[in-house]
């Protein structure tokens, strides 16, 4: 799952935006690519949960690799010779949507997964090994809403692929996909809550493990 997902982020990318409704008249905008992220922080959650920070950080590398796997393709796909007559509009317009937002992308998931699994340690340490509830929502908030904040400026002034009317004024609108990125994975995160504890529960008792000998809780002893 934390791999498919990050391989549909860098194919699909921004290439649709999607209105997912509005809260307190405030609209809930999402690229297409993102909509599916949130699972990538329940996945690294569970991991550090039940195998510790370091094999998180692990998952972490193979998903960067993965990018770059998924962009040499993209970038070969477009340097090697087309069959004669073909139209091959749909894969550029595809191949330049992701080149313009793999930078972002690829920038906001290094230092929001990472940040997501040093918190989710912090606060188990701080609980030890306590409140389930709070290391997935305290860890997932924080570093999502880094993760918006990079995706949305890298790609507005480094790529300048984001769909912006040229008639207002770009900072407002720029908090605007920010905000609205930010609260659908707020509201993702939180409907994730009771499904990460149920899995919690069902992994331990499926790899028979216990508390006893948690990675995370031996690490920090």
């Amino acid at each position: 799952m934390f791999l498919g997902t990050l391989g549909m982020l860098n194919i699909l990318g921004l290439t649709r935006f999607l209105q997912l409704g509005s809260i307190g008249g405030w609209p809930i905008v999402v690229a297409v690519g993102a909509l599916p992220y949130p699972i990538t922080f329940l996945c690294t959650d569970l991991i550090s949960e039940i195998w510790g920070e370091q094999k998180a950080n692990q998952v972490v590398w193979v998903g960067l690799l993965l990018n770059g796997w998924v962009m040499l393709i993209l970038w070969l796909g477009g340097v090697l010779p087309a069959m004669s007559g073909s139209d091959d509009s749909t894969f550029r317009t595809i191949q330049q949507l992701s080149f313009g937002s793999v930078g972002a992308s690829m920038v906001a998931y290094l230092t929001a997964q990472f940040v997501d699994v040093r918190l989710f340690h912090f606060w188990k340490q701080l609980t030890n090994g306590k409140a389930l509830w709070l290391r997935n929502n305290g860890s997932t908030m924080v570093s999502q809403l880094v993760d918006t904040s990079a995706v949305v400026l890298i790609s507005h002034y480094g790529a300048h692929v984001l769909p912006l009317q040229p008639e207002r004024s770009v900072m407002p609108q720029l908090i605007s996909f920010i905000a609205s990125g930010y609260l659908f994975k707020v509201l993702a995160a939180l409907t994730d809550t009771l499904p990460f504890i149920w899995l919690t529960g069902w992994l331990r008792e499926w790899l028979e493990l216990s508390d006893t000998n948690d990675p995370g809780l031996e690490q920090q002893t």
